[in-house]
């Protein structure tokens, strides 16, 4: 390790780039360099180490496939504070100096942490006692790095032999995850891989022979392999649920059983998580994983989805995260996983994934559904896992038979998904803001039970009214009715659109279809006002049915018509209407 440090401080000086300490003013944000080393692993495995021991330790590379271990960034007096005092306890090594954020390129660790924005933080206050009584100076320099030949190429062909196949293939690999190698992967040395080394040296600074030595292998292996080494990818077998698969070590770690999950949650500022999915089952068990899977929050709502016969993959985006599921049927047994992984680290998300799905293989034994009993139970919770919810939740009715739907405009407002009964995706299709109303069609027809039909002229006061509505905004799986009476034809400042109800009703049931004794709908029940006048507990309003009607026939959809008939049952109302009505629900 110290004749790696030595060696780059040589090269530094023979390059000619040691600077004064006067070369930055004494409130310059600077760090202090401790270690570098040519290989990424070993760096990382040095910061962690001093992460054990001191505050502040952050990893990144320096250029020229040098990755270097440094403390900060302080303010130039406490880095110079801190320095001295680490020096005097032995802390670094005697060599280490003061360096500036240009030197610094891609944070290798800590992982997940953003340690380039956080700004200057305070000097640890164990070094103040140290620092007021040495006055040793400072040495801030920038690394200029050259590159180190530890073969020449007739060595350099010579250790090529020994290589196997596969890892000739992954060298080709590595060459063209770094944009030098197109042409096939077959682990054969010929004119174009050997440009493609030519070409990779000269953009790392190394002599342009086209024959890499024995560490520039190992250099461009950790170039390919940092985002593995970032997360620090292991082999990890879960013999409770069956599998065995390459992980994240250093961002997740093992957490509890709920079945069908194995949970691991992020252990770092990374956020990342997985979840191994274990359980027996046959098909419509895979099935039913499938349906429950997309409910929850951990897959959001955009992306594709694809069902086979005997497995399943869900990808989603959204919320500041990405999520991948996988999940097979071999042998009675349902075994997968969910990655999930901050949005905005495309890259080594996609290695760190690809890593998994290669390595996933089945073990013997499945997690026993039937454990777990003393879980926290909760109607918002599948094992451990939240329960997607829409922003808000109100009801509708059907109008037609393809499905058209009638709901209120505030069930629509900023909506990036609109669905039915949480299972149908629905478009606006028109909308009358000043009368609450949108009309609201499937994506795909639909067949509803039964459909509404709009009163013909109008109802009598006093007369007995319904409402249909999802008063608890889906939580009761059905509407109920809301029983009242019909008090104007008109708002209280003489709308003729609007019919003022004696009815309490509840923010779930406003879309609702307004029914008189007979069935037919005399309104839409709107939303109860705001602002600051608060008007009593049993007053509501609804959008008339020919105001409805007129919107219907702006946007081209027909809607049956209903004449004054008798009372039907209550079993008959309550079988009509819940076969009508629908519930809107608003996602994000």
């Amino acid at each position: 390790m110290k004749s790696y440090f030595a060696s780059f401080l040589l090269i530094i000086a023979l390059m000619g780039s040691v600077f004064s300490a006067t070369s930055a003013t004494a409130q310059d944000v600077v760090w202090i360099q401790v270690e570098a080393h040519p290989s990424l692993r070993t760096a990382q495995t040095r910061a962690q180490i001093y992460a054990g021991n001191l505050p502040d330790v952050s990893g990144f590379a320096l250029g020229g496939n040098w990755y270097g271990v440094v403390l900060g960034p302080y303010t130039r007096p406490d880095a110079e504070q801190v320095l001295r005092a680490y020096r005097a306890d032995r802390k670094i090594p005697a060599d280490a100096f003061l360096s500036f954020t240009a030197s610094l390129g891609q944070q290798f660790w800590p992982v997940g942490a953003d340690v380039l924005g956080r700004g200057a933080v305070a000097a640890p206050v164990e070094t103040a006692e140290v620092a007021q009584v040495t006055s040793e100076p400072a040495v801030v320099s920038e690394p200029v790095i050259a590159a180190i030949p530890d073969e020449t190429p007739a060595e350099a062909r010579r250790s090529e032999r020994a290589l196997s196949a596969d890892q000739r293939k992954d060298l080709q690999i590595a060459l063209r995850a770094a944009g030098f190698y197109s042409a096939a992967i077959d682990g054969a040395f010929g004119p174009g891989t050997r440009g493609s080394m030519r070409d990779w040296q000269v953009s790392n600074g190394i002599d342009a022979t086209g024959i890499l030595t024995t560490r520039q292998r190992q250099m461009l292996m950790d170039q390919y392999n940092a985002p593995l080494i970032s997360v620090g990818m292991a082999l990890k077998a879960d013999t409770k649920a069956g599998i065995k698969m390459q992980m994240p070590a250093d961002a997740v770690q093992f957490s509890r059983y709920e079945p069908p999950f194995a949970h691991y949650d992020a252990s770092s500022d990374l956020g990342a998580q997985v979840f191994l999915i274990s359980q027996p089952g046959d098909q419509a068990t895979l099935f039913g994983l499938y349906d429950i899977m997309q409910t929850l929050e951990i897959v959001p709502l955009d992306g594709p989805r694809e069902r086979a016969e005997d497995s399943f993959t869900l990808e989603g985006r959204g919320k500041g995260i990405v999520s991948y599921t996988q999940a097979r049927l071999v042998n009675g047994e349902i075994k997968g996983f969910t990655l999930i992984w901050p949005a905005g680290d495309e890259d080594r998300r996609t290695r760190v994934l690809s890593e998994m799905r290669n390595s996933f293989a089945r073990l013997d034994g499945v997690l026993d559904p039937g454990a777990g009993g003393d879980a926290v139970q909760s109607v918002d919770l599948v094992s451990g896992l939240t329960v997607r919810k829409p922003r808000l939740s109100r009801s509708g009715f059907y109008i037609d038979g393809s499905g058209v739907v009638v709901t209120t405009a505030e069930a629509v407002q900023g909506c990036t998904r609109i669905t039915l009964d949480h299972s149908y995706q629905a478009k606006v299709l028109a909308t009358d803001t000043n009368l609450g109303v949108a009309v609201l069609r499937p994506s795909d027809a639909l067949a509803p039970i039964s459909v509404a039909q709009l009163r013909a002229g109008e109802p009598r006061l006093q007369t007995d009214v319904a409402v249909s509505g999802y008063s608890y905004e889906g939580v009761l799986g059905a509407p109920t009715l809301t029983f009242g009476k019909l008090e104007d034809t008109k708002g209280l400042r003489g709308e003729a659109e609007l019919t003022r109800l004696a009815m309490a009703t509840l923010p779930g049931d406003a879309g609702g279809p307004v029914f008189d004794a007979g069935g037919g709908v005399v309104g839409m029940l709107l939303p109860a006002s705001g602002g600051d006048r608060q008007l009593p507990g049993n007053v509501a309003f609804a959008a008339d049915a020919g105001a409805i009607r007129a919107l219907l026939d702006s946007a081209g959809v027909n809607a049956a018509t209903s004449q004054p008939t008798g009372a039907l049952s209550p079993n008959d109302l309550v079988s009509m209407a819940g076969g009508m009505t629908v519930l809107v629900s608003c996602w994000e």
